[in-house]
């Protein structure tokens, strides 16, 4: 390869390069990083909630009662309790979120939610606030469906939402609360600076948000902490730590989607997202594409509606599922036995479908979506470019191995910050 060729390298991937974000050019005023948080409407959120923490290990950090802005009549069409509850696995505040889908299809805008999509929120993260308000400025320009703006509570994080050609909803956003060795969340006194439209510029630092709360006598660690008598007893030897299950999520994603037109999809996470398309699979004459925004070999994948029945994935959602990460193969492994021996519906589907993953199995949620746990995702270098097909590790559907030969970049990609408690 000679300095020509890597020219092509540092050139801008797509659009002119008319954006300095942090001083480097790039075709639009944002750049996504990673999945920062998922989340699902549930027609019984309560179960959905048990399956998550209980055989998942989420724990709960916030509660979100919205009964309040229902009227009498919106009340009674909403079965189980109106609330959205947020969860996480690590320190960021949120990473599963779980709200009553009466709730979100009652009183949300008339057409927010098509039918099949209850996927709440596949929410993206960028580097700044600045990213933020340009890329709010910039979906303007381009008359990009925009759902809303500004800064939610809980969770602290400021935000935009727009929508995908299929209606799902994804967000891009800064500055998630975290969540530290204590457990608790902020106060409900330290809400007060939600934004129902884009900020002005700029802002005070969490810092000082907090500074100020607490000359104003707000408790700082009166929020909500996940009650202790809701988790299992911590049995298992988990890599020297104790826990309740053999196992810890410690990242979220890939997003798999059902569209009905992969084609306006690939369009949309690329030119309208920044997204990179990695690769492409055939599977039955069906076009499948896997996206990426950062190094993992993918972050969203891309499939058509019509192999949904042929999957035996739920009709219900135009989810196919959500990817959770955890630590090491032998968690994999131990996961699947303990999910099995809990009663969950445990099962694989062709691997052809999932490039770039090696060992991987689903679970069903209580509503019917798939969850996919894996160990594994290749991880994509400087040449921008995946791992040819004959140099992947050969699975066999149904035969896990006691251990695995080490891959050139196993263990890599994000790592997990914090304790697996």
């Amino acid at each position: 390869m000679n300095d020509a060729d890597f020219d092509d390298f540092y050139a801008p991937p797509t659009g002119d390069g008319g954006f300095a974000v942090g001083g480097v050019k790039l075709a639009r005023p944002f750049r996504i990083s990673r999945l920062g948080h998922f989340g699902f409407n549930s027609d019984d959120v309560e179960t959905a909630v048990k399956f998550y923490t209980q055989f998942l290990g989420f724990d709960i950090t916030d509660i979100l009662d919205a009964g309040h802005r229902l009227t009498d009549e919106q009340r009674k069409l909403v079965k189980g309790p109106p609330i959205g509850v947020f969860t996480r696995y690590g320190s960021d505040h949120h990473a599963m979120v779980l709200f009553n889908r009466d709730l979100r299809e009652v009183s949300d805008p008339p057409g927010r939610w098509p039918k099949g999509v209850t996927t709440n929120q596949i929410t993206w993260q960028c580097g700044s606030l600045g990213q933020i308000n340009d890329a709010i400025k910039w979906f303007a320009n381009k008359k990009v469906p925009t759902v809303r703006s500004g800064r939610d509570m809980p969770g602290s994080n400021w935000h935009t939402y727009i929508t995908d050609p299929d209606g799902n909803v994804n967000e891009l956003y800064y500055g998630i609360e975290q969540v530290g060795w204590d457990g608790h969340s902020k106060p409900v006194e330290m809400r007060d600076r939600v934004f129902r439209e884009a900020p002005t510029l700029p802002q005070i630092s969490e810092y000082t948000e907090t500074t100020e709360a607490m000359a104003k006598g707000v408790k700082v660690m009166d929020g909500y902490r996940h009650k202790s008598a809701d988790k299992p007893d911590a049995v298992f030897d988990v890599d020297g730590v104790k826990i309740a299950r053999p196992f810890k999520v410690i990242h979220m994603g890939p997003v798999r989607l059902f569209l009905k037109d992969v084609d306006a999809g690939v369009r949309f996470y690329t030119d309208t997202l920044g997204f990179s398309l990695t690769e492409e699979v055939t599977f039955k004459g069906h076009r499948c594409a896997f996206l990426r925004c950062n190094t993992e070999h993918h972050a969203v994948a891309l499939y058509p509606i019509e192999l949904r029945k042929e999957l035996g994935l739920s009709e219900h959602t135009n989810n196919f599922s959500i990817g959770m990460q955890v630590c090491n193969y032998r968690q994999l492994r131990n996961a699947r036995e303990f999910l099995k021996e809990k009663g969950c519906d445990v099962f694989e589907l062709p691997h052809e479908l999932f490039p770039g993953m090696d060992y991987n199995f689903f679970v069903r949620d209580p509503d019917g979506h798939a969850v996919q746990l894996y160990d594994y995702i290749e991880q994509i270098g400087w040449n921008a470019t995946p791992r040819p097909l004959s140099q992947r590790r050969k699975i066999k559907s149904g035969v896990w191995p006691d251990s695995l030969d080490q891959a050139t970049d196993s263990y890599m990609g994000e790592p997990f910050l914090g304790p697996i408690s």
